[in-house]
């Protein structure tokens, strides 16, 4: 498996040493070249997700989804994209301006920050501390706050209603995903991406050495997750027939744009941590005994296993989404705590009992 670290190794000692960088010039260098791929790989993928998100949705409703720009409409997302970019950015009347105008660019920046918490290889992970859980947690919280700040500010009853019901939702689900993702560091004895991907290449991944807890955390997971991304069925927030478009009503132009980006991209980073924590993240896959199978998937690139592991992902949370109804507030918030709740308790209790006994391959 190639580590990603020789060539940042590389590149730092290029600048300093070929180039006569001085510490900091080399390291502001680095910075920007990290934010650059960061902004290409954030637009690159949202552009791959709005695209595999029209086909799908229209092979599960029979149809061909479009066509017209472009060859099999390939080119229907650029022209999207163009079409928002040139749209004027109307401000309303009795809103509140600032708060009205922050509030995408928080949503936009806590999906961006999240985004480089995925171990992308060995070696190619741009944030990485030793409570990197904890970090990525912490920091997908604040995109909580971007969408109360969007209700709120916009003096429109629809949107504040979608702004709280969402609050309500998010902040409920966050319960079910922590649980999980702690059941899975129980598991892995560390809160590190980049270690936790490590334990999974050396000794195979999460959900098949832990069993029965580890496939109840993933599934419990694929349900919190979709809930925190605000997609269907879990997305009243947005609710077309009651509520126009929820908490983005008021918006137009760009600023509609972001809170469109980062739905798809918090799409993306779901699909993620769910390839990094219970599918082995950049692990190939390794099959005890088969060495000659296991030497040829170590020369398939990490980065190719982890892009494949989480468009699984995705597929399945969009086929989550176009095959149930939406359900009502209610029943949304009583499946969270009657039923995820206890249930990630639980397994949590299970996944404790079955690492202090040795129950896990």
């Amino acid at each position: 498996m190639f580590d990603f670290s020789l060539v940042t190794s590389w590149l730092h000692g290029f600048l300093m040493n070929t180039c006569g960088f001085a510490e900091w010039g080399a390291i502001l260098t680095e910075s920007i070249l990290v934010a650059l791929a960061i902004i290409t790989l954030y637009a690159v993928f949202a552009i791959a997700l709005i695209y595999m998100e029209r086909k799908i949705c229209a092979f599960f409703q029979c149809r061909l989804g479009p066509m017209r720009v472009g060859k099999w409409g390939l080119l229907q997302v650029f022209s999207d994209v163009f079409k928002m970019l040139t749209k004027e950015i109307i401000s309303m009347r009795q809103s509140d301006l600032f708060l009205h105008n922050l509030a995408p660019f928080l949503v936009v920046t806590a999906s961006m920050v999240t985004f480089s918490c995925l171990p992308w290889n060995k070696g190619a992970q741009i944030i990485d501390f030793n409570v990197g859980v904890f970090f990525f947690l912490a920091m997908s919280s604040i995109g909580v706050v971007g969408i109360l700040l969007a209700g709120w500010s916009s003096n429109n009853k629809y949107s504040l209603i979608g702004a709280m019901r969402s609050g309500a939702q998010i902040i409920s689900y966050e319960l079910s995903i922590g649980m999980t993702m702690l059941a899975m560091i129980c598991l892995t004895g560390t809160m590190s991406f980049s270690e936790i991907c490590n334990d999974q290449y050396l000794n195979g991944w999460n959900i098949c050495r832990g069993h029965i807890p580890a496939v109840i955390a993933f599934l419990i997971y694929l349900v919190a997750g979709n809930a925190e991304c605000n997609r269907g069925p879990f997305d009243l927030p947005e609710c077309e027939s009651e509520l126009t478009a929820g908490y983005h009503t008021e918006y137009s132009g760009m600023h509609f744009g972001y809170y469109y980006l980062a739905e798809y991209l918090n799409l993306f980073i779901c699909a993620g941590m769910a390839s990094t924590i219970f599918l082995g993240g950049w692990a190939p896959l390794h099959i005890y005994g088969l060495d000659a199978f296991n030497g040829v998937m170590d020369y398939i690139p990490g980065a190719v296993w982890f892009i494949g592991k989480t468009f699984f992902v995705v597929f399945l949370l969009m086929w989550l989404r176009w095959t149930f109804p939406r359900l009502r507030i209610d029943q949304i918030l009583s499946l969270e705590w009657k039923y995820l709740v206890p249930f990630s308790m639980v397994n949590l209790i299970i996944m404790a009992l079955c690492v202090a006994m040795g129950w896990t391959f």
